[in-house]
C-alpha cells in the first residue's frame, strides 16, 4: 500500500502563534496519522505534515482533521482571498529515503 502524505501551510497571526503551537501539540492524531510534523518556516507561517497509510486512511480522517482545523483557525491571518487561511497539498509518496 502506497503512504500518503499531506501537508498544510499556515500563516498565525502574530499574537496568536504560542496558542497555536500549544494547541497543535495538544490535538490527538492517535488512529488517524503515523506521524505528525509541525515546522516553523518563517516569522509567523508553519507546515504541518502527516504521513498517513494510505489515501484511503486519510479520507477517513478527513473530518476530524476539519475539525481539528476549526479548533485553531481563529489564530490564523488569511494567506490570499483564493486560499483562505490554508494553503493544503498533498499525494502519494514516490520516493522515500532514510538513513540506516
Amino acid at each position: 500500500m502506497t503512504r500518503f502524505i499531506s501537508t498544510v501551510r499556515f500563516s498565525v497571526k502574530h499574537d496568536s502563534i504560542e496558542e497555536f503551537i500549544k494547541r497543535e501539540k495538544e490535538l490527538d492524531y492517535t488512529e488517524m496519522a503515523e506521524q505528525v510534523t509541525l515546522i516553523k518556516t518563517g516569522e509567523n507561517t508553519f507546515c504541518w505534515i502527516g504521513v498517513f497509510e494510505s489515501e484511503n486512511a486519510i479520507i477517513a480522517c478527513r473530518p476530524k482533521m476539519i475539525e481539528q482545523l476549526d479548533s485553531l483557525r481563529h489564530t490564523l491571518e488569511e494567506i490570499s482571498p483564493e486560499l483562505g487561511v490554508t494553503d493544503p497539498a498533498s499525494g502519494p509518496v514516490v520516493f522515500d529515503w532514510k538513513s540506516d
